[in-house]
């Protein structure tokens, strides 16, 4: 079953997974995968510690800002697609771009630079994700200096 969760149900997840970990609360697998790209991003933790205000910000658009709620859900994207090789080859192109890069979190935004570029361009000719452009471009990004 294809999940499409909602702007809201997303800003309320990471919001809920944040409190929880905060608060010592038994996190389930996912909220686990997700808890940990949450600290690696302390830059957000103001972000998640307010769901009404989430919520409220979910319209506004900031060019100089990244918007933290997008950028976990790619993590945790980034991470599912590893784990079960999807597109084909993903799992190893991370693999080679976490070695190259000495940082899974490094591999990771590297990584989504890819995944955006190939929705953006999935989205603008109107077709089907392209997810050997996706491979190709993270394997790329792991031949760079």
């Amino acid at each position: 079953m294809l999940m499409q969760p909602s702007q809201a149900d997303v800003r309320r997840f990471f919001c809920g997974v944040y409190t929880k970990a905060r608060t010592g609360q038994t996190l389930d697998a996912i909220e686990t995968l997700a808890s940990g790209w949450i600290d690696e991003h302390p830059e957000y933790h103001a972000d998640l510690a307010d769901l009404d205000a989430a919520l409220r910000s979910m319209q506004q658009v900031s060019d100089n800002r990244t918007n933290p709620f997008l950028h976990l859900s790619m993590h945790l994207s980034i991470s599912e697609q590893c784990s079960i090789d999807q597109p084909r080859g993903i799992r190893q192109a991370v693999e080679l771009l976490t070695h190259r890069r000495n940082s899974l979190h490094v591999a990771h935004h590297a990584a989504m630079d890819c995944l955006g570029t190939m929705i953006w361009e999935s989205q603008r000719a109107g077709r089907a994700p392209d997810g050997n452009a996706y491979i190709a471009c993270v394997q790329q990004n792991a031949t760079r200096d």
